[in-house]
């Protein structure tokens, strides 16, 4: 049942992206943004696994992105923190331009929980990650961030999934 809703929502995402990726191969102003930064901003848990010291959590993020040269993929890291431990995420995503400087991006990776068992706001154990968002780059060298975090089997002792919302501002090097 799991394997079949991970697979429902990728298959969904991957075609948002997608056709993202393919209406903006027909406009020639459609160029996206291909900046590495890191940023900082907020991150708010949205679910609980239902058993104690997992309720949802409102933390903060750092994240960062190293877009690689002539591809569409980019390598993020992810930081979220809040509550009594910290999650730590390597994701590799897929970049689609949608207009002047702004991108959608899917991707996935793997959370590494700190202190497993801690909260944070994507649960409290180690987990695969989707990651599915948005980048702007609303002025010289800042970049506006978005995204939603799924963690999937997030946490200690209940199957339930873990999800989280992110914004926050960087910093374009």
């Amino acid at each position: 049942m799991k394997l079949t809703k991970l697979a429902a929502s990728f298959f969904a995402a991957a075609s948002i992206v997608l056709s993202a990726g393919i209406a903006s191969a027909q406009t020639a102003a459609t160029n996206g943004t291909n900046g590495n930064y890191i940023g900082a901003g907020v991150a708010v848990g949205a679910t609980s696994g239902g058993q104690g010291n997992d309720e949802a959590q409102i933390g903060g993020n750092i994240q960062g992105r190293y877009a690689v040269p002539n591809a569409p993929v980019s390598l993020r890291g992810s930081v979220l923190y809040g509550g009594d431990a910290a999650a730590i995420m390597p994701i590799v995503t897929y970049d689609a331009p949608i207009a002047k400087n702004t991108n959608v991006y899917f991707g996935g990776g793997y959370s590494f929980v700190t202190d497993e068992g801690q909260k944070t706001p994507l649960g409290n154990r180690n987990s695969p990650v989707v990651t599915l968002g948005i980048e702007s780059e609303v002025s010289k060298n800042v970049i506006a961030y978005g995204d939603t975090k799924w963690g999937i089997d997030a946490y200690r002792n209940s199957d339930a999934d873990a999800v989280s919302f992110q914004a926050g501002l960087g910093y374009r090097f």
